[in-house]
């Protein structure tokens, strides 16, 4: 007889095992609660954001794009403001609770949702809130926004490792794409960082800010060159993830797409920036940088994908998870846009068009998912104990 638990990261942890998941127990009461409203909330804001960021970015002028998303900016800015409201609540009367998402493993890295989720709602009101509130109003919200993200990133970047180092218990072989998300933050503040610059005077402050995000690109790309290959050596010597934890190989793509439209970007304003030498390096590094990482990121999409269906196969229901398919599919978006802008060439702006379909594919099977689950409790549900399979 062999006995086989889904453990994610700690035993003591309790899943199928994700509080929002179709596995949560069916007794779940029906009056909502903020005890289990944890900090995987804010990708609901991130992947929201990102889809009207993403269709602005688009090389193609399709009647009544812009439109609707300044349309989904709005929802994101209300959105966003819910999601800080609802944790909020969450940490004046929950804060056993809190201290315990600290402590897990597995829900810590999701701490870098937040600052995400203020970048993102940022960045979108740059590129898609300037119609409503005007060029002067959406670059204060944008600096504000930017300034609490990219510190409580930059915090985040140190705060949730050092825990993982001092405090969490991580067994061998449990490497999650999950750990990537409190390393990507200051990677989000260095491609949304060139939104800002135009706007400086030319002079030291202008050369500190661009130099600062390419500063904050390398630190996540390192951090990701070393966790990516443990990621890797886990599905390789441990097989698949658990089915509910399946969308989180999505996340790999963030780093991937989001590097590649931080080059991109800050390539666009190295000129005014830096001098000549450097800024032509620059906007030659965007090609040489973002056409190879792209071609990987549509490997490790690819891979992603067949695994997802091998799940959805195997009876994978819908969890908080899902909303892992959003945000990381835009900066591909964002990503190959850039590179369509770069290199002139269609073939990437036909391929920033084919993703973003899929992203709007996954931002509205998600979102309806998570609303049916908010108005059935089972999203606000405590998770139900694991229970052990016992096979021949």
């Amino acid at each position: 007889m062999a006995i086989h638990e889904r453990t994610l990261i700690r035993p003591p942890i309790t899943r199928p095992g994700i509080p929002g998941s179709d596995a949560a127990h069916s007794d779940a009461p029906r009056m909502p609660s903020l005890r289990h409203f944890g900090p995987n909330w804010y990708a609901t804001v991130m992947g929201t954001a990102i889809l009207a960021s993403a269709g602005e970015a688009l090389p193609v002028d399709v009647p009544g794009l812009r439109g609707a998303c300044t349309v989904v900016w709005a929802f994101s800015a209300v959105l966003l403001v819910a999601v800080l409201t609802a944790r909020t609540g969450h940490w004046l009367h929950h804060r056993d609770q809190a201290r315990t998402h600290l402590l897990d493993p597995a829900v810590a890295p999701f701490l870098g949702c937040l600052p995400m989720a203020l970048l993102s709602v940022g960045g979108a009101t740059m590129v898609a809130g300037t119609p409503v509130l005007g060029e002067r109003a959406a670059l204060v919200v944008d600096a504000v926004l930017y300034t609490a993200g990219s510190v409580l990133g930059l915090a985040v970047a140190v705060t949730v490792p050092y825990l993982m180092v001092v405090r969490h218990r991580i067994d061998v072989g449990s490497a999650a794409p999950a750990w990537l998300l409190p390393l990507v933050p200051p990677l989000v503040s260095a491609s949304l960082g060139p939104l800002l610059i135009r706007h400086l005077p030319a002079g030291q402050g202008r050369e500190a800010l661009l130099l600062g995000c390419y500063a904050m690109f390398g630190l996540t790309l390192l951090a990701t060159l070393a966790v990516l290959p443990l990621v890797l050596a886990r599905l390789l010597h441990h097989g698949p993830l658990p089915l509910a934890l399946t969308p989180t190989l999505f996340l790999v793509l963030g780093p991937l797409g989001q590097s590649t439209t931080a080059v991109n970007q800050l390539a666009d304003v190295a000129p005014g920036a830096v001098g000549a030498p450097y800024a032509t390096g620059l906007g030659a590094l965007a090609v040489l940088y973002g056409v190879p990482v792209m071609g990987f990121a549509l490997l490790w999409l690819a891979l992603s994908t067949a695994l997802t269906v091998r799940a959805l196969r195997a009876g994978m229901g819908f969890a908080m998870t899902w909303w892992g398919f959003t945000f990381p599919l835009g900066t591909c978006v964002t990503g190959a846009a850039g590179l369509a802008r770069h290199t002139g060439l269609h073939a990437f702006g036909w391929l920033a068009e084919a993703l973003f379909v899929c992203l709007v594919a996954a931002w509205a099977v998600a979102g309806a998912r998570t609303v049916r689950g908010l108005l059935g409790g089972a999203l606000l549900a405590p998770p139900a104990p694991v229970r052990p399979t016992v096979t021949a």
